[in-house]
């Protein structure tokens, strides 16, 4: 099979200015960088008018002051002059702040805006940072329209076909806090993560919904489904009750493996203090253990020790085993890649680092927002393969045989 280079975000930007202006020659690629900035340019100016209206093209005017075509302009930019159009209103009352009226030169405007909401600023911060390069301000309300201009983008890619066939997807929910009719209410994101037959990463989606439940889990693995993903092969999850029952439901043959970090603190969280460090060593004999044989022998001891103080915490590790050991059906590769969703983990604590200064977000569309910015730039540096995939893709079309 051949290998497929990962498509990065400067990739799909780069196909899109191909297909659309098709350039021969670098000053073909000149032009159509002039169009892309030019109609980015004017697109700032048309929310901008719209923040100084009060209303948006094709709805109801508020007041006597309307819309009133457009002027020409023309501006210098980093890529060459560019001819903008202009809005303007009636009343002539309309002054552009991205583009102030006797302004000629855009070069250091270029994507700020979205750069630097992607970066985790709030819209105060960048309506102040703006002020601060260009010496003109930008109203906060106006930042979240000019970021606005990319929840289409986003519904596109939430809506994207899929790969038929993903061999592994970790499933988890990372939780923040969201303005919903004057009520701060906790709001779960639902992430799937899938490795393709290539054995690249990538985001399948991201949903916001309600505080995590498995009902919701159903309608997310019934929403992959519907865009084409039709198998997977192994999927690694959390501990979450019902979750294992929605999985098959949707894909009956997927092989389930239940996070082992996930199980450890769930199993410990009523244990003492005082005595945590010490049941923490004998439980570690237990989850490191290098065969299943072993591990079920080191849990008998473990419960022979702690079981009476304990009860909650060796059901937990005897109720979940099942899932909880699907992993020493393979090989050490598979088995170190789905062992933990540290996968998913790890880009979870990267959308936690670009989401820290904002602890309420206004809406589910804020929300959405800052995660796919986010995902764009974590997912532009996966461009490597799992080490070791070649064997690791031989071994599992041995183990699911017709399946890949």
């Amino acid at each position: 099979m051949p290998r497929k280079r990962p498509e990065t975000r400067l990739n799909k930007i780069s196909k899109m200015l191909i297909e659309e202006y098709q350039p021969e020659t670098v000053q073909d690629l000149q032009e159509a960088l002039k169009a892309l900035l030019g109609d980015t340019m004017e697109q700032m100016l048309k929310a901008e008018l719209d923040e100084h209206l009060d209303y948006e093209y094709g709805e109801k005017p508020l007041s006597l002051n309307t819309r009133n075509g457009s002027s020409k302009k023309t501006v210098k930019s980093s890529y060459g002059n560019i001819d903008l159009n202009i809005p303007r209103d009636r009343e002539g009352s309309f002054e552009p702040q991205a583009l102030k009226k006797y302004q000629k030169d855009i070069s250091n405007i270029e994507n700020q805006i979205i750069s630097m909401y992607a970066k985790g600023m709030t819209t105060r911060d960048i309506s102040t940072h703006i002020k601060e390069i260009y010496g003109f301000g930008i109203s906060e309300s106006m930042v979240s329209k000019i970021t606005n201009k990319i929840l289409p983008t986003i519904e596109e890619w939430q809506n994207r076909p899929l790969e038929k066939v993903y061999p592994f997807v970790f499933l988890d929910a990372i939780h923040y806090h969201v303005r919903e009719n004057n009520i701060v209410v906790k709001k779960a994101v639902y992430i799937a993560l899938g490795y393709n037959i290539e054995g690249y990463k990538e985001i399948l989606g991201m949903w916001v919904g309600e505080n995590e439940s498995s009902k919701y889990w159903l309608l997310v693995l019934n929403q992959l489904k519907e865009r084409g993903l039709e198998d997977i092969l192994i999927v690694s999850t959390d501990n979450l009750s019902g979750f294992s029952q929605a999985i098959e439901s949707v894909y009956p043959k997927t092989e389930i493996q239940k996070c082992v970090i996930h199980q450890i603190r769930n199993s410990t969280k009523f244990v003492s203090y005082r005595d945590i460090k010490e049941l923490m060593k004998d439980l570690k004999t237990v989850y490191k253990a290098s065969t299943e044989k072993l591990i079920l022998s080191n849990l008998d001891i473990f419960e022979e020790k702690w079981g009476k103080k304990y009860p909650m915490c060796v059901n937990s590790w005897r109720n979940n085993w099942a899932e909880l050991s699907t992993y020493f059906k393979y090989p050490e590769g598979i088995r170190k890649l789905i062992y933990t969703t540290n996968s998913i983990e790890n880009f979870n604590r990267q959308l936690r680092k670009v989401t820290k200064n904002k602890t309420i977000f206004p809406s589910d569309y804020a929300l959405q927002k800052s995660l796919y910015l986010a995902m764009v730039d974590a997912s532009s540096k996966w461009t490597s393969r799992i080490r070791g995939w070649d064997q690791i893709l031989s071994q599992l079309s041995i183990f699911f045989e017709g399946r890949i």
